[in-house]
């Protein structure tokens, strides 16, 4: 995911500006089954740090090991790890050690794609049909330019390689309508799972950024210049001010925007007060609109403190967005993850 590909390509720069060679690890392919899929990554440091995972944790000392000899040569090589023997597992990995070293013209272009929300490619290469696994590294692909992330990459080489090609998103966010003690809660948790969090309060709001720990901003504005430009398919609104007024004048502000989820918090007869106040302003107001609110929203798992109640927004916001039904993993036919 993308905001997990920034945490250890941002690392990796923070290293490297320190004289401290990376190493990265990316998960590539899989024979059969396992905890985690193709596109996991770890970052590791010649001291013996890294970030990120790519399994559940049972992995990693083996990364680790076989990534001693990619510092030691600072050429990209494919390894491979066989769950079945090991952790009775059904899969056997193919991960991809590549030492990092990044151009400045890759960091500029990699900010600049993640400022704009545009989506962007990372493609790596490498050979498991050969005696000896080879690989030759990964490249990021931004505005249709290539950027390598190692020295050895050749792209004239590229089509006697294997490819794996992963599609990144710009990285989810959440606008949180309110400044309450709940906002502070959910603010809190969805920053955990990597979104950009910004919160939105109204004009006469005396609290700052530091109250809302893991928001990205605390926006202000008035009602009327409410900056909804931002608010794209990647993107969640939610609306918890507690007050039936500010609801409806921020409701009158979005009711344009098409986010991948909107939800409002409250009972559902307060819903419907407010949409028959928002139906006095706008009378024509197309019924789409009211559709594509959750509300009351959350799911039902019993939730009653303002942590709980985050979770089952959180949970909520997830199903919509990934397209699922929330059930008992117990009752799923099949395999866990699709």
């Amino acid at each position: 995911m993308t905001h997990e590909l920034k945490e250890l390509i941002e690392t990796a720069i923070k290293w490297q500006k320190l004289g401290i060679k990376s190493v990265l690890a990316t998960v590539v392919a899989l024979d059969g089954s396992s905890y985690r899929r193709p596109g996991v990554r770890m970052l590791l440091s010649e001291h013996g740090d890294w970030i990120g995972a790519v399994s559940g944790g049972c992995v990693e000392k083996e990364v680790a090991h076989q990534a001693e000899r990619v510092f030691s040569t600072q050429k990209p090589r494919l390894m491979s790890y066989d769950g079945r023997y090991r952790l009775g597992c059904e899969g056997i990995l193919y991960i991809l050690l590549e030492p990092l070293q990044i151009s400045d013209a890759c960091v500029t272009s990699f900010r600049i794609v993640l400022a704009n929300r545009e989506k962007f490619l990372c493609k790596s290469y490498y050979s498991k049909s050969k005696e000896e696994l080879v690989a030759l590294g990964s490249a990021l692909i931004i505005a249709n330019e290539i950027y390598p992330l190692t020295v050895s990459f050749d792209d004239k080489q590229i089509d006697s390689f294997d490819c794996f090609s992963q599609e990144f998103l710009p990285i989810f966010q959440l606008y949180i309508f309110g400044a309450e003690h709940d906002a502070v809660q959910l603010c809190k948790m969805a920053k955990t799972i990597g979104w950009e969090i910004h919160i939105v309060a109204p004009p006469d709001e005396a609290k700052s950024l530091e109250y809302f720990v893991g928001a990205t901003s605390l926006l202000t504005p008035l009602f009327d210049d409410i900056d909804v430009s931002k608010l794209d398919s990647n993107t969640a609104v939610v609306l918890m001010t507690h007050s039936f007024n500010k609801d409806i004048k921020y409701l009158l502000a979005l009711k344009e925007v098409k986010p991948a989820y909107f939800g409002i918090l409250g009972p559902a007869h307060r819903r419907e007060r407010i949409f028959e106040q928002l139906l006095n302003y706008v009378p024509d107001l197309d019924e789409a609109f009211f559709e594509r609110i959750n509300g009351p929203m959350g799911l039902n798992i019993g939730a009653e403190s303002a942590s709980e109640i985050a979770i089952s927004i959180l949970a909520e916001i997830l199903s919509v967005m990934r397209k699922q039904t929330p059930i008992f993993l117990k009752d799923k036919i099949g395999h866990i993850h699709e």
